[in-house]
């Protein structure tokens, strides 16, 4: 542990030691300085008409009112590589700095797409964390991170460093490690300065500044930073485990391949019709009412009583479905059912069921007809929830009577099942007869058919 600490501190006075230096001697350990301090050559402007100046040695950007994102791009393109930056933004304003991104005329007119470094001077404070611009949104926002969202400093120039080597992703901030994300989406691509569109008169020209830009692409290794172990690392690769999350205790609860691990719910097998496992996607299959086809609810094998449940899904337009856990079965219940608190996946917009129940609370993410998803990491935002067709991950994490929902690494449901507020809520839902109803000790991991197409993937569970 004092290993660490110290490992930490080191990185963090090499970053202070940097930020002081007035011009650093790039040429130092095969270091490439990506703007010259003169002029932009080797950049060039895309998508939006905001202004880049040079000022006093720096890149600014200035915001302007009724122009989409705009992007300062180096024209060349970067697979691996440290890049390292100072950057100094106005309050009011957001911005990031994009690597590994695209810009092609058959996606989307050329719309600039790909991760983004996040620059967030706002209350949330998620400077360091990880977007992906104009696809998956965030990847990596720091409501898992509370250490990293002290790092920046608002009206101070503050030390970006970003590590890009294979399928993993790091950053710091002044020294402070913000996002570790593993993603294998796209290997390669150019770095850009974002000025954000805004939308209204009082955030036009409102600047963000950027200077002493270097970058290294060879002989990586030995400069790469330690990463702190207390920084969750977030990895998108389907249906694997990393190496770091096997050390942790995670464990793949669906193997991307075979049935094992599942049943029908109240039933010894799995269903023959209804599922489908293709190109490692567990596939509900849609059917209507009384289909003799339907496969019904699946169920794990195992019980579980404290554990953290992570899995991706994505539904078609109009989908319904669910995950249900501490699920109490009987095997004279009816074949392709089963009881517990479901985390509710649904399509908002279309469904009708999410303006059933009360307030909202048989919307996506809620606890199914007791209590509403809403966005408890961003203070006045709506939950942050990707539409049909575009993947989504969810968490449920159970510690004794504590119960929290997360919708793409958001906290969106949090309960005491023991507490007399959630007894209340049971009793005026739709399972006021159920006995104990959400009070098991320990119960089954169960998949939701509602008749619709829904894919998971990358089901995995660590237990408490």
């Amino acid at each position: 542990m004092m290993r660490l600490k110290m490992d930490g501190f080191l990185a963090g006075l090499v970053s202070v030691i940097f930020v002081c230096c007035c011009q650093p001697t790039f040429a130092q350990k095969g270091w490439q300085a990506l703007f010259n301090g003169e002029n932009l050559d080797g950049w060039e402007k895309k998508n939006g008409t905001a202004t880049y100046r040079i000022r006093d040695g720096a890149i600014v950007g200035i915001s302007k009112l009724n122009t989409p994102n705009t992007f300062l791009c180096t024209k060349e393109t970067y697979s691996d590589f440290i890049l390292e930056m100072d950057v100094k933004i106005d309050s009011g304003l957001n911005s990031g700095i994009q690597i590994r991104s695209l810009s092609l005329p058959e996606v989307n007119n050329g719309r600039v797409h790909g991760y983004q470094v996040e620059i967030d001077p706002a209350e949330r404070a998620w400077s360091g964390g990880i977007y992906d611009e104009a696809r998956q949104g965030w990847l990596y926002p720091l409501s898992i991170n509370e250490k990293g969202r002290k790092a920046f400093k608002n009206g101070d120039w503050n030390r970006y460093r970003i590590e890009a080597v294979g399928n993993t992703i790091r950053t710091w901030v002044n020294g402070v490690q913000c996002a570790n994300l593993i993603i294998n989406l796209t290997p390669e691509g150019f770095i850009a300065l974002q000025v954000h569109g805004i939308k209204q008169k009082s955030q036009e020209g409102l600047t963000v500044s950027w200077r002493n830009i270097r970058i290294k692409t060879e002989n990586i290794a030995d400069d790469r930073w330690k990463p702190d172990n207390d920084v969750e690392e977030v990895s998108y690769l389907a249906n694997q485990l990393t190496e770091r999350q096997v050390s942790e205790g995670w464990r793949l609860l669906w193997d991307g391949k075979t049935t094992e691990g599942w049943r029908r719910a109240s039933a010894k097998d799995f269903p023959p019709t209804g599922w489908q496992i293709e190109n490692g996607l567990l596939k509900v299959l849609p059917s209507e009412k009384g289909d003799p086809n339907k496969g019904g609810d699946i169920i794990t094998d195992r019980e579980f009583a404290n554990f953290e449940l992570e899995l991706d899904f994505l539904i078609t337009e109009g989908g319904n479905s669910g995950i249900k856990y501490l699920v109490v079965e009987e095997l004279r219940q009816t074949p392709g059912t089963g009881l517990g608190p479901e985390y509710q996946i649904l399509d908002d917009d279309r469904h009708p069921d999410a303006k059933n129940g009360i307030d909202g609370n048989r919307t996506a993410g809620s606890l199914y007809d007791l209590i509403t998803a809403r966005n408890l990491n961003e203070p006045g935002k709506n939950k942050r929830i990707n539409k049909p067709g575009k993947w989504n991950r969810a968490k449920i994490v159970v510690n004794g009577n504590h119960v929290e929902h997360w919708l793409n690494h958001i906290k969106v449901v949090e309960y005491d099942r023991g507490a007399v507020a959630f007894n209340d809520l049971v009793a005026k839902s739709k399972f006021h007869e159920v006995p104990d109803f959400g009070q098991a000790s320990s119960g089954h991991i169960l998949l939701q058919d509602h008749g619709d197409l829904v894919s998971f993937r990358s089901i995995k569970i660590k237990e408490l």
